[in-house]
C-alpha cells in the first residue's frame, strides 16, 4: 500500500535586472528522492509577478532566442499603463511575466522528475531591477 505525502522546500538567489536567469534543475531533480516520492507532481511556483519559471535549454543561444522573442512581444521601451500609474518603468515586465507564467508543474515518474535530455528548469527575473527570486517547490504522490 502506498502512502500520500505532501511536502515543500523554497530556494532563493539574488537576479539581476532584465533577464537574469537561474537554471534551478540541480535543486528540482532530486527532491523526488529525497522525499521518497515513487509517482506524483512536482510544482514551482517563481514569487513575485515580474518573475517567471519555464523549461527550456539552458544555453546561451536558446536562451538569447527567449529574450529576443520576449522583447518582440512586450518591448521594454513600450509605452504601458501600468508605468503611468505607478511610474516604476517597469510594465513590460508585469506583461512578460503573464506571458510565461510563475508556475509549473511537473510529473514524477518512477521516482524520476519527466524532463527531457535537453530540458532544464529556469526562473527569470524579468523586472528592471535586480531582485532576490524566492522559489517554493511542493511535492505531492505516493510513496513506493
Amino acid at each position: 500500500m502506498s502512502t500520500m505525502i505532501t511536502e515543500h522546500r523554497t530556494w532563493s538567489r539574488h537576479l539581476p535586472a532584465e533577464f537574469g536567469v537561474w537554471d534551478i534543475t540541480p535543486e528540482t531533480v532530486s527532491l523526488a528522492g529525497e522525499f521518497g516520492i515513487c509517482n506524483g507532481t512536482l510544482t514551482l511556483q517563481a514569487v513575485g509577478s515580474t518573475a517567471a519559471i519555464t523549461t527550456i535549454e539552458y544555453e546561451p543561444g536558446a536562451l538569447a532566442d527567449l529574450h529576443r522573442a520576449l522583447e518582440a512581444l512586450a518591448p521594454a521601451g513600450a509605452s504601458y499603463a501600468h508605468n503611468d500609474r505607478w511610474g516604476d518603468g517597469n510594465g513590460f515586465s508585469h506583461v512578460r511575466s503573464a506571458l510565461l507564467k510563475t508556475g509549473v508543474s511537473l510529473p514524477i515518474i518512477d521516482g524520476s522528475l519527466a524532463l527531457g535530455t535537453w530540458q532544464q528548469i529556469v526562473v527569470i527575473n524579468l523586472d528592471n531591477r535586480d531582485r532576490d527570486r524566492e522559489v517554493v517547490a511542493m511535492v505531492m504522490g505516493s510513496r513506493g
